[in-house]
């Protein structure tokens, strides 16, 4: 009985979530029906695509080897979840319990989850430089984080990140030795990926091809709807403000990479209107497209115990 209520959970907070946002997902639809049809095509592709680049740079997080199949699967699903929970807590949760299910231990699968989002954060913070250092004229930076208010909002944010975390680790014995276990795991384990080169391929491979199909895929929902700024500057847009969203944990970016992918739009010299448009249809097919039909194989993936 609590199987199969853990399975329709997900399904009914994503049902949910679908009519609440109703008006988002039906506006989004009729503008990708005006758009160019082949070039929506090729947006899907490119989001399908992402899942496997999800799947290798998971895989790159640890030696054992995981089954491909269940893994690209639960990357699917875990899509579903992400969307539920802020800041990437729902995929990490359900990847978490998927490693679990393949074996490892705690401290195994912790260091492997922090290992990803590092070098996800490391890919688009790298692309994002190159990117600027290619097109030094394409973007406004001030646009997107106003210099005076920004900076020192953020400053403020990080120094009282580090000073509750530092408190903790120095007041709480129990938390200073579980940190203190996860690093000596995490930094054996990074050392030992890095020894074997299908790791570090699958690692850093799937860690820059999952931004950059992203990217990719708002450049062909912008090419579809015959927005007139160049490739180059799109995908130029689209690493900044998911580097500037990444700052306000929200589930599944909803608002905050849309609001910030609309201003590095605009900063690049579309209008509100044609970045307006492009923005909504992208979130919808990368998002609420396969919201429902994730949230169904995570609900299966959960009855099957693959997490």
């Amino acid at each position: 009985m609590l199987r199969r209520i853990l399975m329709l959970l997900p399904i009914a907070a994503v049902a949910v979530w679908l009519v609440y946002h109703h008006a988002h997902l039906t506006s989004g639809v009729r503008q990708a029906l005006d758009g160019n049809g082949y070039w929506m095509l090729a947006a899907v592709v490119s989001t399908l695509l992402g899942w496997v680049a999800v799947s290798f740079a998971r895989q790159g997080t640890v030696l054992e080897r995981l089954p491909a199949g269940r893994l690209l699967v639960t990357q699917f699903a875990a899509g579903a979840a992400n969307h539920l929970l802020p800041s990437g807590i729902g995929a990490g949760a359900v990847n978490i319990r998927f490693m679990a299910r393949c074996g490892l231990p705690p401290a195994r699968y912790s260091a492997a989850l922090a290992l990803y989002y590092l070098a996800e954060g490391v890919a688009r913070v790298v692309l994002l430089l190159g990117l600027l250092l290619a097109f030094p004229r394409a973007l406004r930076l001030e646009t997107l984080l106003p210099e005076r208010i920004g900076l020192s909002l953020v400053a403020t944010v990080s120094v009282t990140v580090l000073v509750v975390i530092a408190a903790a680790l120095a007041c709480v014995g129990r938390v200073r030795r579980a940190t203190l276990t996860f690093v000596r795991t995490a930094l054996t384990d990074v050392r030992s990926l890095h020894t074997r080169p299908s790791r570090v391929l699958a690692l850093w491979g799937g860690s820059f091809a999952f931004p950059l199909l992203q990217a990719a895929g708002l450049v062909t929902v912008a090419l579809a709807l015959g927005m007139t700024v160049p490739v180059g500057h799109v995908v130029l847009a689209y690493m900044a403000g998911s580097v500037v969203a990444a700052m306000v944990p929200s589930p599944g970016g909803i608002g905050s990479v849309d609001a910030a992918l609309v201003v590095a739009l605009v900063a690049t010299g579309a209008t509100v209107g044609a970045a307006t448009a492009a923005v909504l249809v992208y979130r919808v097919i990368t998002v609420w497209l396969p919201l429902l039909p994730g949230a169904l194989v995570l609900g299966a993936l959960v009855r099957w115990k693959v997490v």
